[in-house]
């Protein structure tokens, strides 16, 4: 299957719909989920154009988890998880939805399980609130 360029992510990144951004390079751009499972839901995209990393070149690959893991460590920061899930989807079956390549960081508190994904969309306040936390934890 080809890249489709009006995917939501791509739209994000054309700025054609805006987001809560909390970091952006010439790499990648991540921002917070608008339907977040757990409080500091974020999601790490490429800025180049991938179905999923299946699709990817290695050197693009290469360079968009050294983000993820910079966006990881300041969520984990900002909202005091004991852990974090980074999950990453390829393709249906394995329950992609959105396709642009992207990795979704939960911060994990002990004991807090997850809401639905596709469940209700945040209130923009608080998702503007969580996008400052990650921002101020990335210095």
């Amino acid at each position: 299957m080809s890249y489709d360029t009006n995917n939501i992510f791509a739209k994000i990144l054309r700025g054609e719909i805006p987001c809560h951004k909390v970091f952006e390079d010439d790499v990648a751009l991540a921002f917070m989920d608008v339907m977040p499972q757990v409080d500091g839901h974020t999601l790490v995209l490429p800025k180049a154009a991938s179905r999923n990393i299946l699709d990817m070149t290695p050197q693009n690959l290469a360079a968009l988890i050294t983000r993820v893991q910079h966006v990881a460590k300041s969520v984990k920061l900002a909202f005091k998880a004991d852990g974090l899930q980074i999950r990453q989807y390829n393709e249906p079956a394995a329950g992609q939805t959105v396709f642009h390549t992207h990795f979704h960081i939960l911060p994990m508190l002990e004991g807090v399980g997850l809401k639905r994904h596709a469940g209700e969309m945040e209130k923009p306040e608080i998702l503007k609130a969580n996008a400052e936390k990650v921002r101020a934890a990335l210095g």
